[in-house]
């Protein structure tokens, strides 16, 4: 159980409070409600610049990391689909240097000519590396438009192309932090050896006043259910095939998200998990296979991938991931294996409440979907699935026209 105080500023910011004796160490998390799904359809990449953007110097503080660091602080970012978030540990006796330095950036970040190039030649740099010249490193940028057709999920944080970055202007940068990065469209959370009293104190002096616009409304195209199969074959230079098999499933606050965890983890959690045992171990069909779910607040994906044994062939590989599929879906889990897999889960989420940090970020997302209360009903969730539940939601997500594949031939 996470205990936890919260409160609101006048100007919208929410601020949550998780008092943790264990260590001298405080976390302060900061997460905006701006992802990739937030983009401009002929302008992506933006929510990934900023993440960098947003470390070159606000109004008042000209580098970020030198004070920080000098107060023995740390600090990093990402973002994903559906957010971006800012994180950092300091000494719990230089705690108001966290908060001095997160609401300058957030009261006025300072923009310069010479910054977003600085930015933008990282992110182009990032696109290359990580996505054109790296092995299998263009999947997302295939295999996320053959599965979305209208929501925004089918571009990759990164972008759809380095020409959306390479044109990005100043007015555009400004317009994007304007929109989304201000109180009313944040959740900060901090977590440590802390009193309610002296957070209260220190976000009334430091970010009540910082102006917030608007809370941008989010009126994102709903997509449409997949009624066919698609596929897709391309040919790289990479060492072995692979393939990749995208299933549409619920979104993160729907009550078939859990069972649909589960799914995922009986399929291929650990060595013994089916997909490991059959299809790596007794066929020797896959040198490595994976089933998991993107974890999207909007519908996301049930994603099965994997890279053939040398020699293999695609067509032998695909039929045995499907014959598991129908097994999942005609048959009733037992319940000792799937106990098995909500133990697994139920572990996790333990270790993910022995970390300050951690906690931080899993309050403030919790408080994104709806209450910062709900990071302490999720084992309950896990644990109240079904075997009925777990064969409904098979059925539900892995029909054959609910499929998209990739064919990824090595050359």
């Amino acid at each position: 159980m996470i205990d936890f105080d919260k409160f609101e500023l006048d100007n919208g910011l929410k601020v949550i409070v998780h008092k943790d004796t264990s260590t001298p160490i405080v976390a302060v998390n900061i997460l905006y409600d701006v992802g990739a799904r937030d983009e401009d359809p002929a302008k992506t990449g933006f929510a990934h610049l900023f993440e960098h953007l947003m470390f070159g110097g606000s109004v008042n503080i000209p580098k970020y990391d030198v004070p920080l660091e000098k107060a023995g602080g740390e600090n990093n970012a990402f973002t994903n689909n559906d957010i971006t978030n800012y994180y950092l540990t300091i000494p719990k006796q230089n705690l108001e240097l966290a908060f001095w330095l997160e609401s300058d950036r957030m009261l006025d970040l300072a923009f310069s000519d010479r910054s977003l190039e600085v930015q933008r030649n990282v992110v182009i740099e990032e696109f290359k590396q990580s996505y054109l010249n790296q092995p299998y490193g263009d999947v997302w940028l295939l295999l996320k438009p053959l599965a979305y057709k209208v929501h925004p999920y089918q571009w990759s944080t990164i972008g759809k192309e380095i020409s959306h970055i390479e044109n990005a202007r100043m007015q555009d940068v400004k317009d994007f932090y304007n929109k989304y990065y201000n109180p009313g469209n944040a959740i900060m959370t901090i977590a440590g050896d802390i009193k309610m009293k002296d957070i209260e104190m220190l976000a009334n002096k430091w970010f009540a006043p910082v102006n917030s616009s608007k809370t941008p409304a989010r009126n994102l195209p709903m997509e449409p259910i997949q009624k066919e199969e698609r596929k897709l074959e391309v040919k790289r230079n990479v060492p072995f095939d692979a393939i990749y098999k995208a299933y549409h499933m619920c979104a993160r606050t729907d009550k078939d998200y859990y069972a649909t965890d589960l799914l995922s983890d009986i399929l291929s959690n650990g060595n013994s998990s089916r997909l490991f045992n059959r299809l790596i171990k007794e066929k020797r069909l896959f040198s490595e296979l994976h089933a998991y779910i993107s974890g999207d607040i909007d519908n996301g994906l049930f994603i099965i991938d994997g890279k053939l044994v040398k020699g293999k062939k695609m067509e032998e590989a695909e039929n045995a991931i499907n014959k598991e599929i129908e097994i999942i879906t005609k048959q009733t889990v037992e319940n000792d294996e799937l106990q098995k897999v909500k133990n697994k889960i139920e572990s996790s989420l333990e270790f993910s409440e022995m970390n300050v940090l951690d906690k931080a970020m899993n309050l403030s997302y919790s408080e994104l979907l709806g209450d910062a209360g709900l990071i302490n009903h999720e084992k309950l969730k896990y644990q109240a699935v079904t075997e009925k539940q777990l064969l409904r939601s098979a059925q539900e997500v892995f029909r054959q026209d609910n499929c998209s594949t990739l064919y990824y031939y090595a050359i």
